[in-house]
This record gives C-alpha cells, sequence and structure tokens, in this order.
C-alpha cells in the first residue's frame, strides 16, 4: 500500500516486497525472523516503523544494510532507486552503505570509536568515501557538525565521544552518517535514553534535514509517541511482519489493528482521568515459535476461532491505510487522543 505521496514520478526511493530474512537456529534449523515485509520510503519522506522489541524492525535495516548475523540469509526485494539491493555483489553493496543509504544506531557510543577524535572520525569518511583531501575533509567535517547544531564545531573536532553529552553525541553520529550525502538514513530508536528535551531537539534536527537537504528517512522506534511528531507515515511490526500500515493520522487516530490500538493504549494521556496504563497482555513469539493464523491471536482481546486459521493478508481500507486484520473491533470504540507535540514526545 502507497500513500498518495509515492505518485511522484521515478517510484518510491525505497521499495521492500515480500522480504524473508532467516536465521540459524541453535540446531542449525532455519528460523524466519521476517516474513514477507512490504515497506516504501518516498524521497524527501520520515516514515516511522514501529513495535515492540524483536518485532523485526532492526532486522529490516540490517538486511538493507547487508548487515544480517553470520548465516542468516534475505530474499524477496528491497530496491533503492530501483536496483535491487539483494541482486548487489558485497562491494556494490558496500558502496551503498553510506554513499546511498546510513544508518544511526540506538547507542551513539556504540558507533562511535571511544579512543578517535571526533574530527578524526568524520575525516576518515570523507577521505575514504569522498576523496577529499585532508584540509577539505577537516573543512568539510566542521560544516557537518554545524549543521547538526554543534556548538564551536571546529573546537568539536578535537574532542572525543565521551566529552559530549548523550544528545551532543547522537548529533555527532547522526553527522557522521551523513558525511556521505546519503538519500536515505535509517535512525534505529534515535530518542531513547535521552531526557524529553534532548529528544524533541534530535526530532526537530532530523525534521529540519527533511526539509532543507530532500534526506529521507525510516525512523525505527517502539514509541508511537515519536511517530506523532515526526512521521508522515507509520507501519507497524508485529512478529516480522507488517500489522498496519497508513498516513500518521490515520494510523494514530482511527487504528484499525488491535495491535496497534493496544501500542496507543499503553501510552500515558495526559488528561484522561486517570493515570493507569493498559499494557498489552503476554509477550511476542519468541523467534521460530510465532503461533498459526495471525501471530497476535494470543494475546489479543478480539481473537475469535478463525484467527488461529489462515494467515491475514493486508486489506486496503482506504487508497493509503491498509491493516492485516479482517475485521473491524474497534469500529465502536473511540480512540485516545495521540497528538503529541514535539518537546512531548517520549
Amino acid at each position: 500500500m502507497n500513500d498518495t505521496i509515492s505518485a511522484r514520478a521515478g517510484g518510491p526511493l525505497l521499495d521492500i516486497r515480500d522480504l524473508v530474512v532467516e536465521l540459524p537456529g541453535p540446531d542449525g534449523t532455519p528460523l524466519r525472523a521476517l516474513d514477507g515485509v512490504n515497506l516504501t520510503v518516498e524521497r524527501g519522506e520520515i516514515v516511522g516503523l514501529a513495535g515492540e522489541s524483536g518485532s523485526g524492525k532492526t532486522m529490516t535495516a540490517l538486511a538493507l544494510l547487508g548487515l544480517l548475523p553470520q548465516g542468516g540469509t534475505a530474499r524477496g526485494e528491497m530496491r533503492v532507486e530501483g536496483r535491487d539491493v539483494l541482486s548487489m555483489t558485497p562491494r556494490q553493496v558496500r558502496d551503498l552503505r553510506g554513499n546511498k543509504v546510513a544508518m544511526v544506531f540506538q547507542d551513539p557510543m556504540t558507533s562511535l570509536h571511544p579512543m578517535l577524535s571526533v574530527g578524526k572520525q568524520l575525516t576518515e569518511h570523507l577521505r575514504h568515501h569522498k576523496k577529499l583531501g585532508k584540509k577539505a575533509a577537516n573543512a568539510r567535517a566542521a560544516e557537518l557538525l554545524a549543521t547538526v547544531r554543534i556548538p564551536d564545531p571546529e573546537q568539536a573536532l578535537k574532542r572525543y565521544p565521551h566529552q559530549f553529552s548523550g544528545g551532543m553525541r547522537q548529533r555527532i553520529a547522526i553527522a557522521v552518517a551523513l558525511a556521505c550525502d546519503p538519500d536515505l538514513l535509517l535512525a534505529d530508536e534515535p530518542t531513547t535514553a535521552l531526557d524529553v528535551t534532548v529528544q524533541a531537539g534530535i526530532l526537530r534536527l532530523l525534521d529540519r534535514l527533511r526539509r532543507e537537504n530532500g534526506l529521507s528517512v525510516l525512523i525505527i522506534t517502539h514509541d508511537l509517541g515519536v511517530m506523532s511528531a515526526l512521521a508522515d507515515r507509520v507501519s507497524v511490526m508485529y512478529a516480522g511482519r507488517i500489522a498496519e500500515t497508513g498516513p500518521r493520522a490515520e494510523v494514530l487516530r482511527t487504528p484499525r489493528h488491535p495491535y496497534t490500538r493496544g501500542l496507543l493504549d499503553a501510552l500515558p494521556h495526559p488528561g484522561a482521568g486517570t493515570t493507569a496504563l493498559l499494557p498489552i497482555p503476554g509477550s511476542p513469539p519468541k523467534l521460530g515459535l510465532a503461533p498459526s493464523g495471525c501471530a497476535f491471536h494470543p494475546r489479543c482481546p478480539f481473537a475469535v476461532d478463525a484467527c488461529a486459521g489462515d494467515r491475514p493478508e493486508l486489506l486496503p481500507l482506504t487508497e493509503a491505510h491498509a491493516t492485516a486484520c479482517p475485521v473491524d473491533p474497534l469500529a465502536d470504540r473511540t480512540s485516545p487522543e495521540t497528538e503529541t507535540t514535539e518537546a512531548g514526545a517520549r
């Protein structure tokens, strides 16, 4: 399902079709981590990929970058500007990383080398991929730090990651990802463990980069509050499949899959008259142990016998909104207010 924005000439920047990823189990038996994922990102668009830990969000990004765990395999189609990543040679995939697609990981301390200065890490990328000389690389590195609003960028180049706050380190990680001018940024939980004010600053930065540079962003998060502040479209994942997808306002205001509704009900809603949260009962299935039919049905308060039968496919509700739930158990329920301010996104 594509939003109306996908009518732009040239097709989507990223087009994932029927992506299946299998990882080796303890006994060598392949375990399915992703099971027929479909996802698109248009040029200049921010798409949110939401779900609990283990739902397959990060695995989708790793498959795109050719960074699956050892022994992992992928099949289907993952096209960037029309070129299928899964049919590329390892060298072509390496060229794709950084130049066309870059990733910002959840913890910048795992992606920034603690023993190298910020300047060294930025200029190495620029000299290797862009073939810049030392002076030009230093100038471009300072420019990148200024772009992500690092104060006194020339001095910042001489400092080390541990000398910056968590929010500043995340901005530096974004600068490193932007060093080779990628078209698509994969942001994996970029605001986790940051306080609310710092989170809001990171979200504003990503939105500004989209507006000013035409950057496309796939933001991976478990927090639908982040989605409400940033994403144009939202896809919700569960057990390696897309459960619901559509424009942000439609998905967050009128969720049509019980799992999406459960994620929203689990969020705090100021002014709702109660401080009690409504957690989703149970836990997501372990890798390779998804139940038959709809994988969510053991945890779903609206499940009927048919939910354990055939696996539901995405069903169109509107031109841009689809759900993998064949019934509408939420039709007569009032959706909670899910609009949040950017400063209130958690």
